[in-house]
């Protein structure tokens, strides 16, 4: 369990200093990214996404329509670029549709 600081300091340190200590980062970064594709691709991508999972830097989107799969796929190095400046660092290295 962390221990008490008698100072006062702002909730968002706070709660950095305990996913930091129970090494929850890499799960914060899947939700974030999972977030973040919402965010970016609108109802329209979003209503043919079924699955959006964050595996060691690859980001696996699944959909429910091969053409919008093959639309998507003619910009995937756009759609990392992305992601990655709306996650604020280097988190997604590829991007896999299926």
């Amino acid at each position: 369990m962390a221990k008490r600081h008698s100072s006062h300091i702002p909730l968002s340190e706070a709660l950095n200093e305990f996913i930091q200590e129970n090494k929850l980062q890499k799960g914060m970064d899947r939700v974030d990214a999972r977030e973040a594709w919402v965010k970016l691709m609108g109802n329209g991508v979003n209503n043919y996404t079924t699955a959006v999972e964050l595996r060691n830097e690859t980001l696996f989107i699944s959909l429910s329509s091969s053409v919008l799969r093959e639309e998507l796929s003619l910009g995937k190095t756009k759609i990392i670029k992305m992601i990655n400046e709306e996650l604020g660092k280097e988190l997604v290295k590829k991007l896999v549709l299926r």
